[in-house]
């Protein structure tokens, strides 16, 4: 059996024992108080999550198995150590930030999660491998340490931003895959924004007024809607200013497509999970989460790819 396809075979399957053990083992158990983790899981709906981990590393997989023979699939021990440091700084970072401080108005809770860079420069660094883990596995860990439980398929899609971050690695020409991406990045976030306006009612369910007894009676704000075109427009300026470095180019522009492609399949998993409408799916949950991220993405990523490529000239690497 080829090395390349074994490897692969094991980091996939390695994650999903990873999901399995945590959501239906650990998942099923009451937390102990005061403890460090809490990685409860809705065990009523435990099977459908569990399924669409399965849809999430199957789309990794066939992306793999179409594409075997790039040198992007490398899986060594350089890229196991990776995968460990980008899951526990993504894990630690969500956590700092993904509380009730920094809540965005949704139809569930949903924070702005500076730490989303994270994901996409591993997976522009170091592959889509291991993009794909440090996101999958450091987000479910981040969710389990701010104490409310698990959502697994969210935790997928975060691992497919890191994912589609690292694609760029099986073109050979940069610049055509960025226009395509951009191109693709338009047409979703046009869309999904035009959505936004024709459900302008769409409730905004984490504004509560305890002392009136007020519980989701806000609609989503108008920034949370637009914040994907204010993304974008970030996204594309970057991609210009940089057009001398291709490596800062890149990395923002294929994490601009990651995050749409991750977190919209997070989101539209919870049409099966939770019963959502395809307008709630989107404008309360898509939208809130996905925009941010991009306005973080074009301010952070290019710093850590810059700040990468300085310690790689220093090293002599």
């Amino acid at each position: 059996m080829d090395k390349k396809f074994t490897n692969i075979l094991i980091s996939f399957v390695v994650l999903l024992a990873l999901f399995g053990v945590v959501m239906f083992v650990l998942g099923a158990q009451e937390p102990a108080e005061g403890a460090l983790f809490n990685f409860s899981v809705d065990q009523s709906s435990v099977v459908s999550r569990f399924v669409f981990v399965l849809i999430g590393v199957a789309i990794a997989f066939v992306v793999y198995f179409m594409t075997k023979e790039n040198a992007a699939w490398e899986v060594g021990t350089r890229q196991v150590v990776w995968m460990a440091i980008g899951a526990a700084l993504y894990a630690v970072f969500s956590w700092l930030f993904n509380g009730t401080v920094f809540v965005v108005p949704s139809l569930s809770q949903v924070s702005l999660r500076p730490a989303i860079a994270i994901p996409m420069f591993f997976g522009f660094a170091f592959g889509p491998v291991v993009g794909f883990f440090t996101g999958a596995v450091g987000n479910m860990f981040g969710d389990a340490l701010t104490g409310f439980g698990l959502s697994p398929q969210w935790s997928i899609g975060n691992g497919l931003v890191g994912f589609v971050a690292g694609m760029w690695m099986l073109f050979s020409d940069k610049k055509k895959s960025m226009d395509m991406v951009l191109y693709i990045s338009a047409a979703l976030a046009v869309l999904t924004a035009l959505l936004f306006f024709m459900n302008r009612d769409q409730a905004n369910m984490t504004y509560f007024d305890v002392d009136n007894g007020i519980f989701g009676d806000q609609q989503i704000s108008l920034f949370a809607g637009i914040a994907i075109l204010i993304g974008f427009a970030l996204v594309f300026a970057v991609r210009y200013f940089f057009k001398d470095n291709e490596d800062v180019a890149t990395a923002v522009t294929w994490g601009m497509l990651g995050n749409i492609v991750g977190i919209l399949f997070a989101a539209l998993s919870d049409i099966v999970i939770n019963g959502f409408s395809l307008a709630a799916a989107v404008v309360g949950e898509f939208l809130p989460a996905a925009g941010p991220n991009l306005i973080f993405a074009a301010i952070l990523v290019p710093m850590l790819v810059v700040a990468y490529a300085s310690t790689r000239r220093q090293s002599g690497r």
